[in-house]
């Protein structure tokens, strides 16, 4: 299953998308939105980035990439949409901050680096491939001992459908129409019944949330019912 855990059609999707990764107002404004709330919390969560060894999974255009490579960190980004990641390379050379490029996927990456990575980031990746938990697998395979995982994903229920579909796709226009796929979603017992079935230890997890009025988007631990950030760790020694 490893090599083929690749939705053609999404990479696709992202790759008709890819120059448009770094466009402020465009299709993935509500990414630049929340990258720095998603950065501290994986800054607060491993007492700081500085110096460590970062493997990005599902990079894209290398928003996550490069705001981590920026606190100091020695970053690899990994996507399998070849579009996606030229920008990703175009946009380091223009704001001179260093990043990793490759197109492999993370059931490849494990294979030949397992236990090499300080922390793991797989943020809105797992609800565009055909196996997540196969990611989820890679993912921990990747991560050292005494190191860090974190995924974030959307739920699957009324409420995220309404939210991150009707809402976000069809009324606010926030995300391309098509972006995401309600079944595709990912309730968190689902995620955390995955992480159970390797070495990992979930650690904490937390909501991501849109104020409705200001249109401003911030962490809460007071639901998980729409997008939501999981922190794990892999077991010393």
């Amino acid at each position: 299953m490893t090599e083929q855990n690749v939705d053609a059609a999404e990479i696709d999707k992202f790759s008709a998308l890819a120059s448009r990764w770094w466009d402020l107002q465009g299709e993935f404004k509500p990414l630049h939105e929340i990258n720095p709330l998603r950065g501290d919390y994986i800054q607060q969560r491993t007492n700081g980035v500085f110096d460590k060894n970062i493997i990005d999974v599902g990079c894209g255009g290398g928003i996550l990439s490069e705001y981590l490579a920026k606190q100091g960190a020695l970053v690899t980004g990994i996507d399998m949409a070849s579009e996606s990641l030229e920008v990703a390379r175009l946009h380091g050379l223009e704001s001179g901050v260093k990043v990793t490029y490759q197109q492999i996927t993370a059931e490849q990456m494990a294979a030949q680096h397992s236990n090499k990575f300080d922390i793991v980031t797989c943020l809105e990746m797992l609800e565009h491939v055909p196996d997540p938990a196969s990611i989820v697998r890679a993912c921990a395979a990747l991560v050292k001992p005494g190191g860090h995982v974190f995924f974030s994903t959307l739920n699957r229920n009324l409420k995220s459908y309404l939210m991150a579909i009707v809402g976000a796709e069809k009324i606010l226009n926030l995300v391309p129409k098509g972006t995401h796929d309600y079944e595709k979603f990912i309730q968190p017992s689902e995620l955390l019944a995955w992480v159970d079935k390797t070495d990992l230890i979930t650690q904490h997890m937390t909501g991501l949330h849109m104020n409705p009025f200001s249109k401003q988007f911030y962490l809460s631990e007071q639901n998980v019912d729409v997008n939501y950030i999981v922190h794990c760790q892999k077991p010393e020694g």
